[in-house]
């Protein structure tokens, strides 16, 4: 991993950030037909930032990021599948949750990216396992919501301005792959 390529994740996960604004800006402006596509370019560039994390983290757990992949390719399924109806818009919340927490995991078991950001996204895991309780959410909903999005967005961040440490990346990787 160079630290390029990390920063080309962080632009990625730009990217998806922007694409996600653009949906919701184009909810009851224009036909449904074009923010459902807005939805689903979405949902395509989440899942190239999920093999890109993969790349990133799989020095940590190949397995535990291969699931993360699992996971949030299965997210990224039921989220484009509410867009038809077929489910409801929060239904994938708590599969991202899971997601969120096994990067947050990955992250802090990580020597080459900060454990703030695991220990955020490992929070923001969490919080959105709690729209499994709807009396819950009628709570600390708006708190989930920006928790998630601070954590996601700090990682993007991290990436797209730091990258990762190249030296203790490499490091982990050796040590993984002996």
């Amino acid at each position: 991993m160079t630290r390029s390529r990390a920063r080309a994740t962080g632009a990625v996960y730009l990217l998806y950030f922007l694409t996600v604004m653009l949906a919701a800006f184009l909810v009851g402006r224009v036909p449904v037909v074009y923010s459902n596509a807005a939805n689903l370019i979405a949902n395509a560039v989440y899942i190239a930032v999920t093999l890109l994390l993969y790349q990133m983290l799989k020095p940590v757990s190949r397995n535990i990021a291969l699931l993360a992949v699992a996971i949030s390719i299965v997210g990224c399924i039921v989220q484009s599948m509410s867009l038809f109806h077929l489910g409801s818009p929060q239904s994938s919340l708590p599969i991202f949750g899971l997601f969120n927490l096994t990067i947050g995991y990955l992250i802090v078991r990580s020597t080459f990216l900060p454990r703030v950001l695991g220990i955020l996204m490992a929070l923001s895991g969490v919080g959105w396992l709690t729209v499994l309780s709807p009396e819950l959410v009628k709570h600390i909903g708006a708190y989930v919501e920006i928790l998630g999005i601070a954590a996601e967005g700090f990682l993007m961040l991290w990436l797209l301005v730091m990258g990762v440490n190249v030296r203790r990346w490499k490091e982990q990787a050796a040590t993984v792959w002996r």
